[in-house]
């Protein structure tokens, strides 16, 4: 034991020889580099200048990341904490809502947005070309950043909700970057600039989540652009329920507040348009023994497109709905609920209701919105406990956010009065030779 003792000593007293004489003479752990004769090879020093064309270089070898590394944002954006960076300016920004609280079946929706980024991984910018639109959204005029999470409270629902308007309200209000930014490039030929109104405030697509947290966001849209908002609303369920809907014995203010009240109480406090919104895609049951939550919806001003009427009527006859029903001009929130898609594409969602849209149809009507005027997102719901183990669901989240961002930066580049209308495909739409 004492001999072992003594010898463990004696290493250390030789090991810290060794530093000193580092620290006099050696090279430090952080060197400073001679300001009159700076090096620039690590061979010789161990330093690296900063100088543009080193920081170049490195940029080049080392600057890119494979769908499988890299640190886990949306489709491997830059990633700022936007809440805590004010003088970051963006376009749009895509805002984890890790919020669950609110559920009446199964939680798990608080873990959607951290599964979303990681499905969005194989959406690498450089190979982000969307062909339907004819673009890279991710390459062109706007500046689109992963701002992170909003750190929302998992205690207190009243709290929560304060903090989620509180960010969005800060979020949706942020000065948009800078018209400079592309001047530099807006003589060249072919430079891809924005239309001259293409944003008046930056656009936040969030990451939820359970639904209410809708809510927050509507009430921040509804004082950013100063009028209520037309609300397009992907869901097998309506969401616009009585709160007495779910009765209990120990009713509290705060349980009127739920993702299945959310646009019931969106409608009372003013923030929806009445008369131009649409649920797309419902396919559950509702309350009772009569029609009485679809007269509550009638009264709230929503159009109800059934799941199965894309049977009947097809992918072009539920765009012809929504654009009729909808239009070019007015604000418009977007609000899309996994659980629109049958279990069979997306499992991993808190209220599964079979029967919904496949991932194909659901995809080619997020390509058909081209011409409305979308001010705002969300993709909710994604609960990855109960995701299949390819993580189906998290896959099929991601994608429909990529089509959001195409969406509102295919509207900046051309104008929202530019972007034609959705119309039926001719019969020629195939006839290309591929």
């Amino acid at each position: 034991m004492t001999a072992k003792f003594f010898a463990w000593l004696l290493i250390g007293v030789l090991l810290t020889g060794k530093v000193n004489a580092n620290a006099g003479g050696g090279v430090s752990a952080n060197p400073v580099p001679s300001t009159e004769s700076p090096i620039s090879t690590q061979e010789d020093s161990g330093y690296v200048s900063d100088d543009d064309a080193n920081i170049a270089e490195l940029e080049r070898k080392w600057g890119y990341n494979w769908a499988y590394s890299g640190v886990a944002t949306f489709g491997h954006l830059p990633h700022v904490r936007c809440l805590t960076n004010p003088k970051t300016p963006y376009d749009i920004g895509i805002l984890g809502v890790p919020f669950d609280t609110a559920t009446s079946y199964r939680p798990g929706a608080r873990m959607g947005p951290r599964a979303i980024r990681t499905a969005s991984a194989r959406h690498l910018m450089g190979r982000g070309f969307n062909t339907n639109a004819g673009f890279n959204p991710y390459m062109s005029w706007a500046s689109v950043l992963d701002c992170g999470d909003i750190p929302v409270t998992p205690f207190d629902n009243e709290v929560a909700l304060r903090m989620m308007g509180e960010a969005f309200l800060e979020l949706g209000q942020r000065q948009l970057p800078a018209a400079a930014d592309s001047d530099s490039d807006s003589d060249e030929e072919g430079a891809d600039v924005p239309a001259a109104s293409a944003l008046k405030h930056p656009k936040i697509i969030a990451l939820g989540g359970d639904h209410l947290i809708a809510l927050p966001a509507l009430r921040a849209l509804r004082k950013i652009y100063g009028q209520p908002l037309t609300l397009l609303h992907f869901d097998a369920h309506l969401d616009t329920l009585h709160p007495s809907s779910y009765p209990s014995a120990w009713a509290s203010e705060q349980s009127n507040y739920n993702h299945g009240s959310v646009f019931y109480q969106a409608s009372a406090e003013g923030l929806l348009a009445n008369g131009s919104s649409v649920h797309a895609g419902i396919n559950t049951r509702i309350s009772g023994t009569t029609w009485a939550d679809y007269i509550d919806d009638d009264r709230q001003g929503f159009l109800r497109i059934p799941a199965d009427a894309i049977d009947d009527i097809g992918v072009a006859g539920i765009l012809e709905l929504i654009h009729a029903r909808i239009g070019r001009e007015v604000p418009v929130y977007l609000s899309i609920d996994i659980d629109v898609l049958d279990p069979a594409f997306a499992p991993g969602t808190g209220a599964p209701e079979p029967g919904g849209w496949s991932t194909r149809e659901m995809m080619r009507i997020m390509r058909g919105l081209a011409g409305l005027n979308i001010v705002g997102a969300d993709v909710v719901e994604v609960a990855p406990a109960y995701d299949s183990p390819g993580q189906d669901t998290a896959f099929v989240a991601a994608n429909l956010v990529y089509e959001i961002i195409t969406n509102m930066v295919r509207q900046g580049r051309e104008g929202s009065a530019d972007v034609p209308l959705y119309q039926r495909p001719g019969p020629s739409l195939y006839s290309q030779e591929l």
